[in-house]
């Protein structure tokens, strides 16, 4: 599979358990959603979450925005990482290291 298809993720090796907390049976989180929801998935940019971890609780990723930025941030220096020759911020729109 070259660098830029469709991956599953970049950031974990195993989408069974909440990234958080472990917990089975996760939900996929696209860490850059709305209109770079698409990027996320095609850059692998996800992460499992359990339902608490995603949108279950105040705990939740959509709610505490400690834990967006800080998944944000991972995500960023993962894509990075993985993908030297291509600009992060002009395909995301925004710098979050």
């Amino acid at each position: 599979m070259g660098k830029t298809e469709k991956r599953q993720s970049i950031i974990v090796q195993d989408m069974s358990r909440c990234i958080i907390c472990g917990k089975p049976h996760p939900h996929k989180h696209h860490v850059f959603g709305a209109s770079n929801r698409k990027w996320s998935e095609k850059y692998g940019l996800t992460v499992p979450l359990c339902y608490e971890h995603h949108n279950g609780s105040d705990a939740g990723v959509h709610f505490d925005k400690q834990l967006d930025l800080a998944l944000k941030k991972m995500a960023q220096a993962k894509f990075e990482e993985t993908y030297p020759d291509k600009d992060f911020r002009s395909i995301f729109g925004r710098n979050y290291l």
